[in-house]
């Protein structure tokens, strides 16, 4: 049995990491993974001029090489998601949680006046929110 406490309505800034992988959308992919890989993350905010335009994840880069394109020629803003949902640091994790299912993501950029603060990811939410019980 799995039970949930009230943990949902606990803000997304206490669960963010700021520690956030971002890139140029003039990037090349093969910077970009670089840098995801750094961080350990499994996607990059696209920052143009310090505001979010986009986000680029894993599943964009498996389309690229699937594309048979070469991670030295091909750019972020070619393969990112432009213009993503977001959630604000306030936003309470269920409502995170629920955009994540709703978009069919993992992650979500955290931001406050357009600019990018943290990410968001289900993994941090449902690890937070649910607890096994056993009986």
């Amino acid at each position: 049995m799995v039970t949930t406490d009230n943990k949902i309505h606990t803000p997304v800034s206490r669960l963010m990491t700021t520690d956030f992988a971002a890139v140029d959308p003039w990037d090349t992919l093969g910077e970009a993974v670089e840098r995801m890989t750094e961080k350990e993350a499994g996607s990059a905010l696209v920052v143009d001029y310090g505001r979010l335009i986009g986000i680029l994840t894993s599943r964009d880069i498996l389309r690229a090489v699937a594309g048979r394109t070469h991670s030295s020629e091909a750019r972020v803003r070619e393969w990112m998601t432009g213009d993503p949902r977001v959630a604000r640091v306030d936003t309470p994790a269920e409502e995170a949680a629920l955009m994540m299912v709703e978009q069919g993501c993992h992650h979500l950029p955290v931001v406050e006046n357009g600019r990018p603060v943290g990410v968001i990811g289900m993994r941090a939410v449902v690890s937070d929110t649910i607890e096994p019980v056993l009986d």
